[in-house]
């Protein structure tokens, strides 16, 4: 079905709600992208832009209006707190026609996400990816200024995605029938340590970049000095450290989904390589 569905993608901004909205454009259905402030946002012509906050349901009828399915984050407001108001965001989609639902996996359990899961008004599929390759991107300082990446854990394995797989997932569950009460563990074709990312990167960008590898206190110095919280900092030392089996193992839910491979970090890294270059 084209050109008859439309959906409202939540997290219009962000880097796996841009993959969603770019699918659903491609694959010809319309789309309505949630904001909390249009002046600032920029999308793609011929995508509806609409202001609202998903902490404040009770305005989000009229962007409900006429949609099919609705992309859902699991947290909200200019606080990025966790959502308390899945039981009527989802009561505002059904009465509008919402047939279908996914929800980003945040991580671990949210109020949200457990209102989707106990909903059996609509077709929901929650997607769950592992590491993005966009995390790369925070490499790219060090890769301009010093041609280098400094890391912790280095041998650590991930089965990093490339954001748009994750969109493209999300366009076929919010607009095909069959993965309605399903969960996908969305990964890449491949699994990777640090080392085969940066010599990746490296390929793509035509220059070495070197490897320094960090102690843990290293590591901890240098993200405090990069103001991060000591909560982000537990998260980091944990998923580097002690990487869960989900995040290193390939799942095979791109191609089981969308019909296609999973795309490859040395395609993510190719398509980014300006960035690594300084040139975007």
């Amino acid at each position: 079905m084209t050109q008859t569905q439309r959906v409202l993608v939540t997290g219009a901004t962000g880097t796996v709600g841009r993959q969603v909205v770019a699918e659903l454009l491609g694959r010809g259905h319309g789309v309505r992208a949630l904001t909390r402030d249009a002046a600032k946002a920029s999308f793609p012509a011929g995508v509806e832009v609409v202001e609202g906050d998903l902490t404040e349901p009770e305005g989000l009828a009229t962007a409900l209006e006429g949609v099919t399915g609705l992309h859902l984050i699991t947290f909200g407001g200019a606080a990025f707190s966790p959502l308390e108001t899945g039981p009527r965001l989802l009561e505002l989609a059904r009465s509008a026609g919402v047939r279908r639902v996914t929800v980003l996996h945040g991580g671990g359990p949210t109020l949200l996400e457990d209102a989707v899961r106990a909903d059996d008004g609509v077709d929901w599929t929650v997607l769950m990816p592992v590491e993005f390759m966009a995390n790369a991107l925070e490499w790219r300082e060090g890769i301009v200024a010093a041609g280098e990446v400094r890391e912790p854990f280095v041998d650590r394995l991930s089965a990093m995605v490339h954001e748009g797989d994750i969109g493209a997932v999300a366009a076929v569950a919010l607009t095909q029938e069959g993965h309605g009460g399903q969960e996908y563990v969305i990964t890449g074709p491949e699994v990777l340590t640090v080392g085969d990312k940066v010599k990746t990167i490296a390929t793509a960008v035509g220059r070495e970049i070197a490897l320094v590898e960090l102690t843990q206190q290293q590591a901890l110095a240098q993200w405090r000095a990069e103001g991060l919280p000591e909560d982000v900092i537990d998260f980091l030392l944990e998923a580097y450290g002690n990487t869960p089996e989900v995040g290193r193992t390939v799942s095979g839910a791109v191609e089981k989904v969308t019909g296609r491979p999973a795309r490859t970090f040395a395609q993510w890294a190719a398509e980014h390589a300006d960035a690594f270059r300084g040139q975007s």
